[in-house]
């Protein structure tokens, strides 16, 4: 059968909880045996689809098209799992669901109340994950912090959940903060035993502690936390900060993590093959280059709406023993100041996706900078259609050119919408969405990055290439890469001139995984590095394979 383990978090917000699990998730495949992760959000949109990334981040787009949290992302790369519609969870869905029935009858006109309607939902979708993939594991984050009135459904939901399927087969995990009170030189306590305090007073006693801090916990810490909070002291497990998330897993199995799941579930302990993980690491806090890439976009001022972006560009690094670092580049700056301010001196540069027309004229002014300064460059969904503009625009001599999603009245839409999406209102799940095949070009740098004539590769976007362009490209030295497998749609453009010029309609980000980075980013990075050697005047320049 079975088991769950259910992951909440107190104290703050973003504590870690996504990392906790993924590397829990990590540390059970490890053993061989098979893990799905779901999450539960609190927050009451249907999906982050329409969600600003300033709000919440990236959207994360799962193989069959749903939109998600960026905890998602975690998910698969530190499981090497694909996740689906099924691993994303939010009130919004889960109160359309219910109103839908409702609606339909299906309650016999009975009233609709949070208990039983709403945790019985919860617990179906739950309950849904584990026989669709009959995974040997099913680990839940609940989003959010114990003691937030928008998560009370959840904790409930999941308080029932243990009855009903066998005190056996449940495990409750809380991720909580123990604080340095620098002027007192102490840590704290008091934070989590209010926070378990909390979580206790809903009928919920957590089995394993994780206890997020900076600095090792001493034994009487971890014996006061096992007193007050009812935990035996080897489930407190210490939770040190790292320099890297894909450290944390190797740190929460030296602390038994692993094995005190497994034991309060009642599952065989296997010993662990974290070989690999550990090589990764390994080479990661020992580069043998320094390379540094720009990524230009316009939600900049928060990290996370690229975090699949800066974690794809790690995975190349990590593979090619570089030490990244990241330039971060407001395009809306570059259409007021020359780019040489902001991009003098970067190895390579990419624009990433988005939707809307602030700050494209930015990003067109990157993309022009690359290409005439022979920087390598990757653009990504959107960055492939700047990239378009850019060479209508400055190269092809359409000085008017533009996508329709910006102006729909323009002369020379290089960008448009394909003929079926003329008529949709609705902006949420409405765009192509999802996987969907790549036939590669031969001889192409495409095909030399990949070495296969057809992918799979994940799209979030709703305009394409303008095919009425296609020749006018072709014919002033464009080159297509990569096309639906009819060679319909335009998937990658690429400049044969370049020493490193590729952009693709899709987002490859989405699978690059910290063991497999994902071929265009590894390309990016060996070009990036090589370009960088040959400026310092070094031989043997890395070469992309």
């Amino acid at each position: 059968m079975t088991k769950f383990v259910f992951v909440t978090g107190g104290v703050v917000s973003s504590i870690g909880k996504g990392i906790v699990a993924a590397s829990l998730g990590r540390l059970l495949k490890s053993r061989d045996y098979s893990v799905s992760i779901l999450k539960l959000d609190p927050y009451i949109n249907v999906d982050p689809g329409t969600m600003s990334p300033f709000q919440h981040g990236e959207v994360f787009v799962t193989q069959d098209g749903a939109e998600t949290d960026l905890d998602l992302g975690h998910y698969e790369r530190f499981t090497d799992t694909s996740m689906s519609r099924l691993n994303s969870v939010t009130t919004g869905s889960i109160y359309q669901a219910v109103i839908n029935r409702e609606r339909r009858g299906d309650y016999n006109g009975g009233t609709v109340q949070v208990i039983p309607h709403i945790t019985n939902e919860i617990k179906e979708r739950i309950t849904r994950v584990a026989q669709n993939t009959n995974p040997d594991v099913v680990i839940t984050e609940i989003g959010g912090t114990v003691g937030d009135i928008e998560s009370l459904p959840f904790l409930e939901a999941i308080r029932q959940f243990r009855k009903e399927v066998g005190r056996e087969n449940v495990l409750y995990m809380h991720v909580t903060l123990i604080p340095w009170i620098a002027s007192a030189g102490e840590l704290k306590t008091k934070p989590t035993q209010h926070s378990v305090k909390e979580l206790r007073s809903i009928g919920i006693q957590p089995d394993i502690l994780v206890c997020r801090c900076d600095r090792q916990l001493p034994e009487g810490i971890k014996e006061k936390l096992s007193a007050f909070c009812d935990v035996p002291v080897e489930c407190v497990i210490p939770c040190i900060d790292a320099k890297s998330i894909y450290e944390v897993p190797l740190i929460l199995e030296q602390e038994g993590l692993a094995i005190q799941t497994l034991s309060l579930l009642q599952m065989k302990q296997r010993l662990p093959d974290l070989q690999q993980w550990q090589i990764l690491v390994k080479r990661m806090y020992n580069p043998n280059h320094r390379v540094e890439v720009a990524i230009v976009g316009k939600y900049v001022q928060l990290s996370d709406a690229y975090i699949s972006v800066v974690e794809a560009l790690r995975h190349a690094a990590i593979a090619t023993r570089g030490e990244l670092h990241i330039r971060w580049i407001n395009s809306e700056e570059l259409e007021t100041e020359p780019p040489e301010m902001h991009l003098e001196g970067v190895d390579a540069i990419v624009v990433p996706g988005g939707f809307g027309s602030r700050g494209i004229d930015g990003k067109i002014a990157a993309i022009k900078y690359a290409r005439e300064r022979q920087i390598p460059f990757l653009g990504l969904c959107l960055g492939m259609q700047c990239c378009v503009i850019e060479w209508a625009r400055n190269v092809a001599k359409l000085k008017d050119a533009q996508s329709a999603e910006f102006d729909e009245n323009c002369l020379n839409p290089v960008i448009n919408l394909l003929p079926e999406q003329q008529n949709v209102v609705d902006l949420g799940g409405t765009m192509r969405l999802g996987v969907y095949p790549c036939h590669i070009v031969p001889n192409t740098l495409a095909f030399k990055l990949y070495l296969e004539e057809k992918t799979l590769e994940r799209h979030r976007h709703r305009y394409e290439f303008n095919n009425a362009y296609r020749n006018l490209f072709l014919e002033s030295g464009y080159l297509i890469g990569g096309t639906s497998p009819d060679g319909r749609l335009v998937e990658i453009v690429e400049l044969p001139e370049h020493p490193f010029f590729i952009a693709c309609q899709f987002h490859p980000e989405f699978l690059s995984r910290p063991n497999k980075p994902h071929p265009l980013f590894k390309g990016l990075v060996q070009a990036a590095i090589s370009r960088s050697r040959e400026l310092d005047g070094l031989t043997a320049p890395v070469q992309v394979s």
